[in-house]
Order: structure tokens, then C-alpha cells, then sequence
């Protein structure tokens, strides 16, 4: 990573300073500590050597960004494209350790103005997971790998009306009818008093193969999905799912009776036996209505509750037992259509499902753990749980008493219903893929830019908490980078230079975009929270955070030092960090927040992802 260069300006100097600025690694002697004397560059060492308890490689850059460009090939229906980073996010102490923690990135982004090709710049982490291309329509998204510097859309997205069933599957052949009739937990906790569920004598015959999902779809699922839903109980994605406008009265796809309606349960995560296998032991059931089947008055809940419920897939046909966290395709299943009304035992279901009927579904969950407390039906319509919402180990503050329990993604032209089946609202216990019969929804996950995070060292013989000025920089789209002032843990006045956009300019003060005064600090320590300084630039299209010309460094008016990134060979009194950095607490060093650091610090390529790993109670948590 290179320090910037520029030529100083008198007319900035007459107002922030009454000498020449230092750097801080250039001439002899060189900068005064804070009782005003000269220090060298072997006193800077060995301070850094005896903070670090090491010495640290003299090649090294301290940098873990690259850079690069691509080629997007586009037909005439792509809208918008996107680069895409696959990046190791960080590994939280506390969490399960089957949570995923990798996530998918954006890196730029572009709207196409009916160009046949167009060229994004981009900053990456160097050790990235891969590089993906996002075609965005009006409708849909597709995402593929890039490999080398050019991408194509090479066939238009297909359209809302035009998803094709995929190849592969045979339709179970014979007459499937209602041989099994159960009352559901609601009717025996007197809820819904009278309530049956409808399902099949048999299951083995209605399974379906087909070939699996390839490893670069697996890839992509995984990026994709828990980036815009992170799976497990530190995550409630809830708000996420009701921003999208697919919940409650809305979270009903409706058939095209076309072809068959096919399910496919691709991936499950709960713990598995540690809580008593919840979807192991765990059915989904759907039913169905017409919109004209409600009118003005109707008590719309009662309506729905009183629809038959039918079994579609038992879960145990679908996942092992001890199977988490991965994804597969056991089999798949096609719905049946009963008709209208109350079926009775032996009606025959048909697999050419009518148009126009609204699709619901429901999760009936069987495990016999805790006497049977975890047993109950959820409805992916947060209006049918009011009840089970607020019951014993199912009641849940995050999800509130009419709570959802389906989100829809749309992802490579595929519908994904992803369940909340349990309490923690992360919705991603199951993710069913559903194809064929149904009209989609616009549900295109929204995923977050890739961070920088600049991180520096204010004083000569630092402590190297690396958190006297903490900024964060992401890129929005070709043209323009916002960056973000979060902390600033020094005692001196300093200036940010470089950035000059809003209230963020080269004579402003650091602790006064907070509204605060020198030697207070700011997000570093116990203190209240301040709300971080935000600004947006116009950027060129080449622009890039590893430019020497663009990258933000700080002067200190207090000593009269400037302090940039680290080159070659330097000690890390400024470095740039890939992703959202959790930099480290007042007056800790940055190698015990980051047991990790020192091994990078002696060999750049071993440790490369020691900022994905923190002692947690060692890096700046904001109170909540």
C-alpha cells in the first residue's frame, strides 16, 4: 500500500499551521513526541518491536487489497450490472460453528444504458473467494463467475412468463389420494378446535430425482443468501423480510396452471440434534385459494385457518438425520390439486393445478423433545400465528405476536422460500427451491458494499491501537465512493486530508465533526456512541481505494506530524483494512485484538485473514 504524495499548499498551511508539515517517515531527525522532542526512525522501531514483541518483515507492504477491471458483455434487456466479491467475513467468537460467516460483496456497479459492453474498475480483497458478475432486468437477476476480464449476459434473463421447468424430473405416475387425516397441535390446544390435516398414506413414490446443483451454484447460493440473510441467533433478518413488501397477505405466489409445481428442499439449519432435529422431525403443508373467494368483511384469518392443510413433504424424506448447514437435493416433490371443500380420505389429487389460486404454506413441526413443547404448526402468513407466535418455547420478542415466517429470494431465475421455523428470526432454518407452476416474485436480494477500513496511529511512539482515526469508504457505484468518520481515539488535533467532500475537508477538525473537543474520545472507549460523519464524492470512473493520489491520510495540527499509509518496509502507522473492521478498543494493541496480526506482520502471506478474526471483548462493540 503506498503513502500519498502531494504538494503542499501555503494557503492551507496559513490556516492550520505556522510551520511546514513533517511526515512521518521522511527526513533526520523526524517527528517530536508529545513533549516536543525529535525522534528518529530507529527509536519509531524500536517502540513498534517492543510493543509487538517482534520484529516485523522489512519487505512488507501491509497491503490486502488488489485491484482490476471487467468486462461486462450485455444484451438489451440487463438494466444494471454489478461485481461481485466472495469474501471471508469475520468469524465472531461465540458464534455455533456451523453459522456461515462468508459473504457475497459488492464492488461496483453501473447502469446500462443500452450499451452492448461496459468496463467497471474495482478493489477487492487479495484473498477473495471469487469474483461474480450481476445482470440485473426488470424482473430478475443472474449472477455468474468471472473468470479472466470478461463477462457475458450471453442469453437474455428469461422473463416472469417464461421460466422453464428445469430438466430432469418424471412426474410420479398412478392415483395419489388422501389416506391419512391427523388433527393439527392447534385443535388440541383448543385454538382452531375441529382442525385436520390432509396427507398421503405414502411418500417413498412422490419423490423425484434430478441432478444436483452444481458446485458454482452451491457457491453462489451460499454468497448470496447469507450475505442478505446471515444465518444464526446473533441475526434477526425480519426487518429485511418486511422491506421487501413479501410478507403476510402478500407472501402468496399464484399458479399459471401451466405445469406442474415442483418443491425441492435444498438446505436446513437447526443445530440438527442438539435441538431435538427440529426439521428432521418437521412436514410442510400448503393450501389453497382464490382471491375472489374474499370479500369486504370477511374475518380473513378465520377464512384461512379453515382451508384444508396438505402435506406435501415430509422432511425426513429429504435431509440425514445429523445433515446441517450444507446443501442438496435429496428429491423433490410436485404438488397435488384436491379441489374445493373438505377432502375425505381416498380423494385423488391431480398434478395439473389450476390457474389462478394462491398458494399457502405451513411447517408442522413434530419433534417429541421437551414433552412436546416445540410442537406446533407455522404459517408462512404471520397473520395465522398469533397463537403459536406467543406459545411456550416458540414465543418470540423478535418476531412479535403476527410475525412471518417466509422471506422469497430470486436468485438465477429460481423462487427460494426461506422459513423461519424457530424463534431467532434469521430465516434460513429451510430454503426450499420452487419451480414450475407459479408466477415469481421480484425478490432480488440487496446485498452490501465491500468496506475499507483506514486505520491510523496518530503519535511517533504509538501504542498501536490503531484507532486514533478510523474512517470507512465504500464505492456506490462507478462514480461515486461515500466515506464514513467512526472513531477517533487521540488526544491531539487532527485534520482528515484527501476526502474534501460535505463537512469533511482538510482544515476540519476531527473531534468537532462530532461536536466534541480535543482529548475526548470518540467510539473508542465506554463513552456514549456518536453517530459516525458521512459524506458522498463524485469519483472518476478509474478510481480506485489503492490510488497513492485519492487515499485519505491525517495531519496533526497538535505536532505538526502527517501521518499516511504505510509503505514498504514502515511500521503500520496507517493501514487499510478489507471489510467492515472491527479496529481495536481504546489503549489495545492491535495484535491482542488480533492474535493473528503479528504472524502476518512477520510473513505477509501467512495469516492473511487476521482481520476476520477478533477477540471480541478486545475490539469495539457500539452499546446497544
Amino acid at each position: 500500500m503506498k503513502k500519498i504524495v502531494l504538494p503542499l499548499l501555503a494557503t492551507a498551511f496559513a490556516v492550520v499551521s505556522c510551520t511546514y508539515e513533517k511526515d512521518l517517515y521522511q527526513g533526520e531527525p523526524i517527528t517530536p513526541d508529545d513533549a516536543g522532542n525529535a525522534v528518529s526512525k530507529e527509536a519509531i522501531k524500536e517502540n513498534m518491536e517492543k510493543v509487538f514483541g517482534v520484529s516485523f518483515d522489512p519487505n512488507h507492504d501491509w497491503c490486502s487489497t488488489t485491484r482490476g477491471e471487467v468486462t461486462f458483455m450485455t444484451d438489451p434487456s440487463v438494466k444494471k450490472v454489478q461485481i461481485l466479491a466472495y469474501v471471508q467475513e469475520i468469524d465472531q467468537e461465540g458464534l455455533d460453528d456451523d453459522v456461515t460467516t462468508n459473504g457475497m460483496k459488492v464492488l461496483n456497479e453501473a447502469t446500462v444504458n443500452g450499451q452492448s459492453s461496459i468496463k467497471l474498475d474495482y478493489d477487492a480483497p487479495k484473498d477473495h473467494l471469487g469474483l461474480y458478475a450481476a445482470f440485473h432486468t426488470a424482473h430478475s437477476c443472474i449472477v455468474k463467475k468471472i473468470d479472466g476480464n470478461t463477462v457475458s449476459s450471453s442469453a437474455p434473463a428469461q422473463s416472469r412468463m417464461t421460466r422453464a421447468l428445469s430438466t430432469g424430473y418424471t412426474l410420479p405416475q398412478g392415483e395419489f389420494a388422501i389416506g391419512e387425516i391427523v388433527e393439527s397441535f392447534a385443535s388440541q390446544r383448543g385454538w382452531i378446535p375441529g382442525e385436520m390435516l390432509y396427507g398421503l398414506g405414502d411418500y417413498t413414490s412422490q419423490v423425484m430425482t434430478s441432478p444436483d446443483y452444481s458446485d458454482e451454484f452451491k457457491e453462489l447460493f451460499m454468497g448470496i443468501v447469507f450475505s442478505y440473510f446471515p444465518n444464526g441467533r446473533a441475526y434477526n433478518n425480519l426487518p429485511k423480510v418486511k422491506e421487501s413488501g413479501y410478507y403476510n397477505s402478500k407472501v402468496y405466489p399464484i399458479t399459471t396452471g401451466d405445469e406442474p409445481i415442483i418443491l425441492t428442499p435444498m438446505y436446513k439449519r437447526d443445530s440438527a440434534t442438539k435441538y431435538g432435529n427440529e426439521i428432521y422431525n418437521s412436514d410442510l403443508y400448503y393450501y389453497y385459494f382464490k382471491e375472489s373467494d374474499l370479500y369486504a368483511g370477511m374475518d380473513t384469518v378465520a377464512y384461512l385457518q379453515g382451508l384444508p392443510k396438505y402435506k406435501a413433504i415430509p422432511f425426513n424424506q429429504c435431509f440425514g438425520e445429523e445433515e446441517d448447514n450444507v446443501i442438496t437435493k435429496h428429491g423433490s416433490y410436485a404438488l397435488l390439486y384436491f379441489g374445493e371443500g373438505q377432502p375425505e380420505m381416498g380423494t385423488v389429487g391431480s398434478y395439473e393445478f389450476p390457474q389462478g389460486y394462491k398458494l399457502g404454506f405451513m411447517v408442522r413441526a413434530k419433534t417429541d423433545v421437551e414433552g412436546g413443547k416445540k410442537q406446533g404448526e407455522v404459517y408462512g402468513d404471520g397473520r395465522l400465528n398469533n397463537k403459536i407466535n406467543n406459545y411456550g418455547n416458540f414465543k418470540s420478542s423478535k418476531l412479535g405476536t403476527n410475525g412471518p415466517r417466509v422471506a422469497w429470494l430470486s436468485l438465477n431465475n429460481k423462487m427460494l422460500m426461506c422459513w423461519e421455523s424457530g424463534t431467532d428470526a434469521d430465516f434460513n432454518d429451510v430454503i426450499i427451491d420452487v419451480e414450475g407452476g407459479i408466477e415469481p416474485f421480484d425478490s432480488i436480494p440487496d446485498l452490501d458494499p465491500e468496506v475499507y477500513t483506514y486505520c491510523f496511529e496518530d503519535t511517533p511512539l504509538g501504542d498501536y491501537d490503531i484507532n486514533d482515526v478510523v474512517i470507512k469508504a465504500w464505492r456506490v457505484n462507478e462514480t461515486t465512493v461515500q466515506y464514513s468518520v467512526i472513531a477517533c481515539g487521540a488526544y491531539d488535533e487532527l485534520c482528515i486530508r484527501n476526502i474534501n467532500a460535505g463537512v469533511i475537508n482538510d482544515t476540519t477538525e476531527v473531534h468537532r465533526l462530532f461536536g466534541k473537543q480535543p482529548n475526548q474520545f470518540i467510539n473508542t472507549d465506554g463513552g456514549a456512541y456518536c453517530e459516525p460523519v458521512t459524506v458522498t464524492k463524485t469519483v472518476p470512473k478509474t478510481f480506485s481505494f489503492l490510488d497513492p493520489a485519492t487515499q485519505p491520510y491525517i495531519y496533526d495540527r497538535t505536532t505538526d506530524i502527517t501521518v499516511k499509509l504505510a509503505e514498504k518496509g514502515e511500521d503500520p502507522h496507517g493501514i487499510m483494512i478489507p471489510n467492515d473492521f472491527e479496529y481495536p478498543r481504546e489503549k489495545i494493541c492491535v495484535k491482542d485484538a488480533y492474535p493473528q496480526f503479528n504472524s502476518w506482520g512477520q510473513n505477509s502471506i501467512s495469516s492473511v485473514l487476521w482481520y476476520t478474526a477478533p477477540k471480541k471483548e478486545r475490539v469495539y462493540q457500539k452499546k446497544q
